[in-house]
């Protein structure tokens, strides 16, 4: 029934298998790639005929992780998988930058890939297993994909560099690289890093590229076993006597066009150039009339690059390695926590940088469960930016990627959660675009983090270079313009500090680029970095001291992991008191680390005294202030330690007598208090009568000591002692005659004032 195809390869440790012909079999070509115990399904359809007046390749890539691959289910009311998630998205990504400059110019049917991760082992990512199915289902479709590409995963520790690591390993390390290429040449690069030199990150590409090729010589075998008849598909270009008669038509217009610096300018130039073109084929068909303005388009290209691989001269004026003018701003805007405004030729950013406490983190519901995030980054590119009329809603995919990579270029220079306990958001807008405005929200979320008195490690700039390439001829552009990305053959986006680099992104038009293109790239960068960030820090020259205003503050205390619960209290009652009293926000976890916000210190500090009083141990001897929380007959019970009570008994309210509690105390009022007695059952017996109740100073007990108390531990004789007090009882039988007794007992209550402890109660007497 099924005519199964498989290869497999021992690959960093584990076994690679490819598998067609089980799964999928209506597809034009589906493959099963399993790698340790994580399953990807990558099918891919093509339609058989271009669409009416299509004029670009429609390839479409949509990764999906299935919760079952992990075990779980979806979180949510609906219980099923919604729309794309960030991580989804951005593999998505990841497997379209690769693979979309491997198919040939003016192949516009509508493709689909689909890739589906249907197992999940929780230490194999799929991101690279999703990369090489989708691969491998490309070549055995027939379609005409100029690949395969294999993909690997590179980490970095101690020196020596890790193939395909876990995100554990990922994290213990230095380095996060993710590398696409042909057997030839690298086609795309995504990484984080901490602080890798050049060498380094270079030295990681190629040995991704080598490892690579392993996969590519797999997938290669498995199509010599089941690849479907290649499309036929005619490309001929017969355009070549319409482009002649265009660029006698437009061809000064265009080269004057290119000349003029500003980007306004600029394009109501190529925007009059070519309606010159559409006035001439205005009787022609539909056809003809778009085969002419993609003609006009590659016109306008050849002359632009033909001018920098001659001249060197490029569309501004500029050098190969020149960096457009920069002006930042920091603290401009008056209520956020920190703001900066970044602006680099044509290109500008308003990034705002927000604090907030654990509870503002963000919730990630993954194939590894739950997660938090508490650093952020969101980047938005409205249509205004470019002068254009255009839709203003939801993020694209563009966005979160853009998003992403500035995240990558930061995150590894932040503070640990236990030296700057806040979360983190940086929000970039941009607000006028002409080429790389990730590298600009790069700068300006560095700046604004700054501002907002986030200890970095150090600041970050970022640059994209590009690249013209003509058969051996090449030359890298630093800081590229808008045009110069489309017209251009690569777009390398690099970002880092001074020591060392953060994050590189690279992502080709062509088929591939050599090592020396790499090399000559990552120099260029590293000197237009020094550049950036060296104007960058003229407008604040370190992070600043102290937090905004605006910000919460967070003071953390470690308690014992045994007073959690008395924090917490039955139901979590304690902790609402405390929050609804003092104002504060009070996040405790299970290790006993306390950690208390608000942007009012004096809040602050009343939740975390209300703390210390709970967990703290009571001393006696020690003086303490408290609140009268409840008065009975025989005194007034005191709180004095957050959630402590203690008894202060008529008797050690004064040093004369007292009728009532009431005449000395009332409840809600504050007392100085000293502890004098804590019984092994934890009950607190305390004095106020020996405490200055105006400034709380101790002051001289004058009355008679008290006489030693009998130890406890000799019980034995207590045994006697009740027996002979049976005798005592009958007598009090007759009940009638106690009321005379009763007021006999006035002249015994004024002798207590010489100190007669009879009217102490039960509780607070000793055993005698």
């Amino acid at each position: 029934m099924f005519d199964v195809k498989t290869v497999s390869l021992e690959w960093g440790g584990k076994t690679l298998t490819l598998e067609t012909g089980r799964i999928a079999r209506q597809a034009n070509g589906a493959v099963l790639a399993t790698y340790g115990e994580t399953v990807v399904l990558c099918a891919v359809t093509a339609a058989k005929s271009v669409k009416e007046g299509q004029d670009f390749f429609p390839l479409t890539v949509h990764y999906q992780e299935k919760f079952s691959a992990a075990g779980r289910i979806p979180g949510g009311f609906f219980k099923r998988e919604r729309g794309a998630t960030e991580k989804e998205t951005l593999v998505s990504r990841l497997i379209d930058r690769p693979v979309r400059p491997l198919f040939p110019e003016g192949f516009y049917n509508e493709i689909n890939v689909i890739a589906q991760v249907l197992s999940y082992d929780g230490e194999t990512e799929p991101d690279i297993v999703a990369m090489i199915a989708a691969s491998a289902a490309l070549t055995i479709s027939g379609v005409p994909f100029m690949g395969p590409i294999g993909a690997a995963r590179v980490g970095f520790k101690d020196g020596e560099y890790q193939l395909n690591p876990s995100m554990a390993q990922v994290a213990e390390g230095r380095l996060d690289l993710v590398v696409a290429a042909t057997g030839n040449a690298v086609m795309m690069v995504e990484s984080e890093a901490k602080e890798l030199t050049e060498e380094e990150m270079l030295g990681a590409v190629q040995f991704a590229h080598a490892e690579s090729r392993k996969v590519i010589n797999a997938i290669i075998d498995l199509a010599e076993q089941a690849a479907k008849d290649p499309w036929e598909i005619n490309l001929a270009d017969n355009t070549a006597g319409m482009k002649a008669d265009i660029k006698k038509l437009i061809g000064k217009d265009i080269t004057a066009a290119y000349k003029l610096t500003d980007k306004s300018a600029r394009a109501n130039a190529l925007n009059a150039a070519r309606d010159k073109v559409k006035a001439k084929f205005a009787e022609a068909d539909g056809q003809t009339l778009m085969t002419a303005i993609k003609v006009c388009k590659k016109l306008e290209a050849e002359i632009v690059r033909g001018a920098i691989l001659k001249d060197g001269k490029r569309i501004d004026g500029r050098t190969t390695t020149q960096i457009r003018p920069i002006e930042s701003m920091v603290g401009f805007l008056p209520r956020t926590h920190g703001s900066a405004l970044f602006t680099r030729g044509e290109t500008q950013a308003i990034c705002t940088t927000t604090l907030g406490t654990k509870d503002a983190e963000q919730m990630i519901d993954g194939l590894d469960g739950l997660s938090y995030q508490n650093f952020m980054l969101h980047y938005n590119f409205p249509p205004y930016s470019v002068g254009e009329v255009g839709r203003f809603g939801a993020p694209g995919r563009r966005e979160v990627g853009h998003g992403k990579l500035a995240w990558r270029a930061l995150h590894p220079v932040l503070p640990t959660k236990e030296d700057f306990p806040y979360t983190i958001r940086v929000l970039s807008d941009i607000t006028e675009s002409n080429g790389s405005s990730s590298m600009a929200t790069v700068c300006g979320g560095s700046l604004s983090m700054m501002d907002a008195g986030v200890p970095l490690v150090r600041p970050v700039s970022g640059i994209a270079m590009g690249l013209i390439l003509e058969g051996d001829k090449f030359t890298v552009l630093s800081d590229i313009l808008g045009d110069e990305d489309h017209l251009g053959d690569m777009d390398f986006k690099v970002a880092g500090t001074s020591e060392g680099i953060t994050t590189m992104q690279m992502d080709i038009k062509v088929a591939g680029i050599t090592d020396e293109i790499m090399r000559q790239a990552l120099a260029q960068a590293k000197e237009g970095r020094a550049h950036i960030l060296g104007e960058m820090l003229k407008a604040l020259g370190e992070t600043r001291k102290e937090l905004s205003a605006h910000a919460p503050r967070i003071e953390t205390i470690t308690i014992d992991k045994s007073k959690i619960r008395d924090i917490i209290g039955t139901g979590g009652k304690v902790i609402r008191e405390i929050v609804a009293t003092t104002g504060a926000k009070v996040d405790i976890d299970d290790e006993g680390i306390v950690k208390i916000s608000s942007s009012d210190v004096a809040q602050i500090e009343a939740a975390k005294a209300w703390i210390l009083g709970i967990v703290e141990e009571a001393e006696v001897g020690k003086i303490y202030k408290g609140k009268v929380v409840n008065i009975v007959d025989f005194g007034a019970f005191v709180n004095f330690m957050g959630g402590k009570d203690g008894l202060v008994h008529v008797s050690e309210m004064k040093n004369e007598r007292v009728e009532k509690p009431t005449d000395v105390v009332k409840e809600g009022q504050e007392v100085f208090v000293k502890v004098l007695e804590i019984d092994p059952r934890g009950k607190v017996r305390l004095s106020m009568r020996v405490v200055d109740q105006e400034s709380g100073a101790e002051l001289e007990d004058t009355r008679p000591a008290r006489e030693p108390r009998e130890p406890r531990g000799d019980r034995g004789d207590r045994g006697g002692d009740r027996g002979d007090r049976g005798d005592r009882r009958g007598p009090r039988g007759d009940r009638g005659g106690r009321g005379g007794d009763r007021g006999d007992r006035g002249p015994r209550r004024e002798r207590s004032e010489g100190g007669n402890p009879d009217h102490i109660p039960a509780f607070l007497k000793s055993d005698d």
